[in-house]
């Protein structure tokens, strides 16, 4: 499977300033498979080393980890040379092996010719038990497949190659095409597994037993958060999070027999996992939002559209009857999935605008930073729909320079009210910046963007 992190890779490689790179993300959205993709095309060789399934090669990090004595150990355990240059070294699941963490920092002082990639699910839960390597390593994140990368995954390049492109009005026959596929990948979800279902077998029903055993999976790694927090508690919030996706989260309606403490531990957990995704409330008065983001109000969504609706216990020939798709839950499909799009896009930082007053409530479903300014987003169910709340944002804060509105209508404009109207598959490459906001992967500037803090 094609993944759009392949050219993120493909840019650390090449960077003159490269260093030891982790790629964070929930399990199961493709990781491994990526990054072992990535080492056969672009080097000689690549050595795998899977710190949860080999715990014994851990003693290897207990002692000096400076980069030669670590080296020398790996080659042999595994009986393969390591030739920096033309091998990568791909330390997975390595948030096993915390030691291992902090040993990326010699390997990248020592031995900087050295291409190293970690890979991780639950690493904030390491990181609390050692010193991070602060400016010595550099990360990425890895989402559920997007649709794009759906369309590449079904063959359908071309249709991909609009989708990426800028928005604008397509042929009728285009639009209905790309409704349909788009009808697909929300029943089927990107999650690796479901996709591969699908496009092997050509049954929604076989992805749907995808995410079943994804969702079994996840549970099962519940028993890795304890004593944080009760497993069945975390089992609870996540379906709650699902059932009250695109509303604000009060903790109380996600389990209602439990107290405060213990649902804001457990949702603040899978949020680490990122198996969830807080949406802040933030002022877009001007960026950079994470500014203004509250800490009290706030929405989530979860990391694949797939899961959602087999958390909400959604059956396909349901789903499937809907004769539009923002009628699915009352919309809150279409929200998770433009979230999800927008997860890529935002560098995982989602935020939506909330004004909440005696007399005059209001919410925009999402803000975007795009090519530096600030972007207010509805779903909606039509072509205009009810946009009282966007209007108000826009009246309020003229710095915004335009609204999109998601639906699957047909592209038009409206410059009168500075509105544009988007189907919903143009989700990714709307809330995209054109121009780079960030120097080349590794080139430091003053203060290192690509460094953990």
């Amino acid at each position: 499977m094609k993944r759009l992190i392949e050219d993120e890779l493909l840019a650390w490689k090449d960077s003159r300033f490269r260093k030891a790179l982790i790629v964070r993300g929930a399990r199961q959205v493709g990781k491994t498979f990526s990054i072992e993709k990535f080492g056969r095309d672009h080097f000689e060789d690549v050595l795998v080393v899977d710190l949860e399934k080999h715990r014994n090669w851990h003693h290897i990090f207990a002692g000096d980890i400076g980069a030669r004595e670590v080296l020398a150990e790996l080659e042999l355990e595994t009986n393969h040379r390591i030739r920096p240059g033309k091998t990568l070294l791909f330390l997975d699941e390595i948030q096993a092996c915390p030691r291992a963490i902090v040993a990326l920092r010699y390997l990248y002082e020592e031995c900087p010719e050295l291409h190293v990639i970690a890979a991780g699910s639950l690493l904030e839960f390491a990181l609390g038990a050692i010193s991070f390597p602060v400016g010595r390593v550099q990360s990425l994140t890895m989402h559920a497949m997007t649709f794009v990368e759906y369309l590449w995954a079904v063959g359908r390049d071309l249709a991909a190659e609009l989708v990426m492109g800028p928005p604008k009005r397509l042929s009728e026959v285009a639009h209905q095409l790309l409704l349909e596929e788009l009808r697909r990948y929300l029943l089927i979800g990107g999650m690796p597994t479901s996709v591969l279902a699908y496009t092997s077998s050509h049954s929604f029903h076989e992805a749907l037993e995808a995410h079943a055993t994804l969702c079994d999976g996840f549970r099962q790694d519940f028993s890795k958060y304890a004593p944080r927090v009760d497993p069945a508690c975390l089992d609870e919030i996540l379906t709650g999070v699902a059932r009250y996706a695109g509303q604000q989260i009060k903790y109380a309606r996600l389990a209602p027999d439990r107290d405060g403490e213990s649902i804001k531990n457990a949702f603040n957990l899978l949020c680490k996992a990122r198996l969830v995704a807080r949406v802040s409330a933030a002022n877009p008065a001007g960026p950079p939002l994470g500014a203004s983001a509250s800490a009290r109000t706030f929405k989530a969504i979860l990391v694949d559209v797939g899961l959602w609706q087999h958390l909400c216990g959604m059956k396909v020939d349901i789903a499937q009857s809907k004769a539009d798709l923002l009628d699915v839950y009352r919309g809150a499909m279409a929200e998770q999935f433009v979230g999800q799009e927008m997860l890529v896009t935002q560098d995982s930082q989602l935020y939506y605008w909330s004004r909440q007053a005696p007399s005059s409530t209001a919410e925009v479903d999402y803000l975007a930073i795009v090519d530096g300014e600030i972007v207010p987003i509805e779903v909606k169910s039509g072509p205009a729909g009810r946009l009282r709340s966007l209007h108000m944002l826009l009246q309020t804060y003229p710095d915004c320079p335009r609204g999109l509105v998601f639906s699957s209508a047909p592209y038009a404009e409206d410059p009168q009210h500075r509105l544009t109207f988007l189907p919903l598959y143009f989700a990714y490459s709307a809330t995209k910046s054109r121009e780079p906001t960030e120097l080349p992967f590794g080139e430091p500037p003053s203060a290192d963007k690509n460094e953990e803090d």
